[in-house]
């Protein structure tokens, strides 16, 4: 059975492999992705500016309180500012 030293030389040795193998494939994959970025006319602007689907929900405003500015989506526990008072008053 293998001593831990053993074991983290190995491990030392294989990370060492990895990083190497990792630049040998590294040109390979960058002129691969040019290749198809010229072949679909795909800038790096496009790349940047994609929007990211599901990261962020939108809140929809449903009421405020014209005299404070507050607002409320209608969603969680009813704000101190609209309780007690009918809340269509304030329906955006």
């Amino acid at each position: 059975m293998a001593t831990y030293k053993e074991i983290q030389a190995k491990i030392e040795d294989l990370q060492k492999q990895a990083a190497a193998q990792r630049e040998s494939e590294l040109g390979a994959a960058i002129q691969r992705i040019k290749e198809m970025m010229s072949e679909y006319g795909i800038t790096v602007a496009d790349l940047q500016s994609s929007k990211k689907s599901g990261s962020k929900k939108s809140s929809v405003v449903q009421f405020r309180n014209s005299e404070t500015g507050d607002t409320w989506s209608g969603r969680g526990r009813m704000p101190n500012w609209l309780s007690g008072k009918d809340k269509e008053q304030f329906r955006v």
